[in-house]
């Protein structure tokens, strides 16, 4: 534990009891510890990151779920209580479709990304309730029998803007990649890109997801509704979270 607080470890104490769990013999404790002193991301040291109750694997080179990423689920589990098809577009590890299909029982759940490494971690976390992921560039990767039966599109697109990717926490700068955190000059190069496709994908009644911040939400509202959906922004105080949600009437 002191080692951690040198470090700066905000929470050493709990991260302690966390590697000391993990850990199977005093060298995989050594190289634990030493890998959060020198600034790997606790999730990424242990292997896992908890999210929304579940422990969701990962591995270096995948985007660590953010907590405040469950109002995405709480939102999509709201508008669509009853849904049958899921996709998690952007999926990275694969946790947000793994929450959803936890939350709503037997799905057909896809889930997709562009990075090998995230394609690979999230058909562990995903596949115990069934789930499959394919490998491309966002609805590329799809099978095309989904188009137009979509209930629940959620798509954790990147939406830092190109010029402040630097100014990102080193833990997300040095050791995620830049295509899960970089969505252009305003952030929303995606997100413009996913909405402009997703009518074409959902069911009636179905709807799309994005998370972005409080500055870029009007703009991402508006995307949304040029590209024919019925936008509401759900805003969380608590997680200090925005998800832009967009129904196909």
């Amino acid at each position: 534990m002191a080692a951690l607080r040198a470090a700066g470890c905000v929470f050493a104490e709990d991260e302690a009891r966390l590697i000391l769990a993990a850990a199977r013999t005093p060298d995989e404790l050594a190289a634990m510890v030493d890998g959060r002193v020198l600034g790997r991301p606790l999730e990424l040291v242990l292997g896992w990151a908890e999210f929304r109750g579940l422990r969701i694997t990962v591995e270096p080179g995948v985007f660590v779920p953010r907590r405040r990423t469950e109002f995405l689920v709480e939102q999509a589990l709201a508008h669509v209580p009853d849904a049958s098809v899921v996709v998690d577009l952007c999926c990275g590890s694969g946790a947000v479709g793994a929450a959803l299909a936890a939350a709503l029982g037997p799905v057909e759940l896809h889930a997709a990304d562009i990075e090998p490494a995230a394609v690979r971690c999230a058909r562990r976390n995903v596949a115990g309730v069934g789930g499959q992921v394919h490998t491309g560039d966002l609805f590329d990767a799809l099978p095309g029998e989904l188009r137009g039966r979509v209930d629940i599109l959620a798509a954790n697109v990147p939406y830092v803007p190109t010029g402040e990717v630097a100014f990102l926490p080193a833990e997300a700068r040095d050791h995620e990649p830049l295509v899960a955190l970089d969505g252009g000059t305003d952030g929303l190069d995606v997100l413009r890109r996913v909405a402009a496709e997703a009518l074409r994908w959902l069911a009636p009644g179905g709807c799309l997801l994005v998370e972005t911040s409080e500055r870029q939400a009007p703009a991402a509202v508006e995307a949304f509704t040029r590209s024919g959906l019925t936008p509401r922004l759900a805003v969380s105080e608590d997680w200090y979270a925005n998800v832009v949600v967009g129904t196909r009437l």
